[in-house]
């Protein structure tokens, strides 16, 4: 079975930058397609960027395009984001996920439903 653990979360001031870290096990982690799920407080679960696997093609939510980075390292098995110019309203429990190869990657790449291995989250709270 796949496992995903985060880590790299913390507390800064708006501005600042964070690079969160997923670590996953398994040996075709080189195929699964990857995303990063962002979870405040009172709200849904949403997407906010995700890479597909040997090709590493890259995809972002608006609200953090420009400013967030996805990037993986197949060799040793982990998912990176890289966040600058944090705001406040990026606060959330940042949740990293993946999906089994699938022909239908670029259209469901954004799509909760489409991810079935998920970590426990690591928080981020950025102040103003």
């Amino acid at each position: 079975q796949v496992q995903l653990v985060e880590s790299g979360g913390g507390l800064v001031p708006a501005g600042a930058s964070l690079r969160l870290s997923c670590a996953v096990s398994g040996r075709t982690f080189r195929l699964y397609g990857m995303a990063w799920f962002r979870q405040a407080p009172g709200k849904e679960r949403e997407f906010a960027a995700a890479i597909s696997g040997i090709d590493r093609i890259t995809h972002y939510a608006d609200s953090v395009k420009g400013r967030f980075t996805i990037s993986r390292d197949n060799a040793k098995n982990t998912v990176y984001l890289e966040m600058n110019s944090l705001k406040p309203e990026d606060t959330a429990v940042y949740y990293c996920a993946a999906a089994p190869p699938s022909s239908r990657w670029y259209w469901r790449r954004t799509d909760i439903h489409h991810y079935d291995y998920w970590g426990q989250g690591t928080q981020v709270t950025v102040s103003s």
